[in-house]
């Protein structure tokens, strides 16, 4: 009974809520509504264009990391799994457009989980730039 129990709240953890319908997900202005609602762990896409290359954070998994500013002016972080997907050529003015997950903060937010699902329970981000697609 405790494995079934354990298995059902795993899977609602895991999958379930990750495919729960927030009205944010495909939205043109998602990361400002997400932004304005100060909601974290929602997936979205946005575009834009890479403003600031940040350094490399190597605490932990490493992380290519980059400020992106959108279209209306939002800027937010991007913080890039580069222990599980290759590493984009960020550089200041580069387009692209990406699926991540947004965790608000009061600096504009971050997008992380920019890469595959390593344990395939999840559907996982990725950037597309210049018709690539690094995930």
């Amino acid at each position: 009974m405790l494995v079934v129990l354990g298995l059902a709240l795993y899977q609602y953890y895991h999958v379930e809520r990750d495919r729960v319908d927030d009205g944010l997900n495909g939205a043109d202005d998602s990361v400002q509504l997400a932004y304005a609602a100060r909601r974290s762990g929602v997936w979205l896409e946005t575009s834009g264009r890479v403003v600031r290359v940040l350094r490399d954070d190597h605490e932990g998994s490493r992380h290519q990391k980059f400020i992106l500013e959108l279209e209306d002016g939002h800027s937010l972080l991007v913080a890039h799994n580069i222990d599980l997907a290759r590493r984009i050529p960020a550089r200041q003015g580069l387009s692209m457009t990406l699926r991540g997950r947004y965790e608000w903060n009061d600096r504009g937010g971050v997008i992380h989980w920019t890469h595959h699902d390593p344990e395939g329970y999840q559907q996982g981000g990725w950037i597309m730039i210049d018709g690539t697609r690094y995930e």
